[in-house]
């Protein structure tokens, strides 16, 4: 529940810690502002609050065009590429890049965005290429699965993502710099 005299105080002092937390609708104008929208504040009477932009729109009110509420802190629009960036790693870690025929390009599609600008956006965000991301992403799931189960290694290949057990034995040499049997030795030479 908003406390009415906080919200009140921040609207009118224009707090930036308040910056998301709440929206103020002004009645005489059915506009919805931020907290810290520059715009002279309206009088408390003529003022409602509310926990959400979706709840102010739902009460009636538009978007300030001054504040631009769709920028509040802690939206998608507020984190700006990086959330697009962060929803590309999270698809690629659940495997997006792991299927036959799965590419950087159809990721991108997925996404809505050009291959390139995905590119773009890892680099500066991830510090590391879509694709450099799912071999790591492969990777772990590939060592988490020798630590933890005693699947043959052809399986563990295919459950992490890789398409050949070549693959991944190289792959996993390159890494590790010790090949997926040795990791698997070790795990059964430490006592249980």
């Amino acid at each position: 529940m908003l406390d009415e005299a906080e919200c009140e105080q921040a609207r009118v002092g224009r707090d930036p810690a308040y910056d998301g937390r709440f929206f103020t609708g002004v009645r005489t104008t059915g506009i919805y502002c931020r907290p810290v929208c520059p715009v002279r504040p309206a009088r408390a009477g003529n003022v409602r609050f509310f926990p959400s932009a979706a709840a102010a729109e739902a009460a009636g009110f538009r978007p300030c065009l001054r504040c631009r509420p769709e920028t509040a802190p802690f939206c998608p629009a507020w984190n700006g590429s990086r959330t697009t960036a962060e929803r590309a790693l999270r698809l690629i870690m659940e495997g997006a890049l792991d299927e036959d025929g799965a590419s950087v390009e159809g990721l991108a599609a997925r996404l809505g965005i050009g291959a390139r600008h995905l590119s773009r956006l890892f680099a500066r965000h991830v510090g590391a290429s879509p694709a450099q991301a799912a071999r790591t992403a492969r990777v772990q799931r590939a060592k988490r699965l020798l630590d933890t189960t005693d699947l043959p290694m052809a399986e563990v290949a295919l459950h992490a993502g890789f398409g050949s057990l070549r693959r991944f034995n190289t792959v996993f040499a390159e890494v590790y710099r010790r090949p997926p049997s040795a990791i698997r030795r070790e795990r059964a030479k430490a006592p249980a």
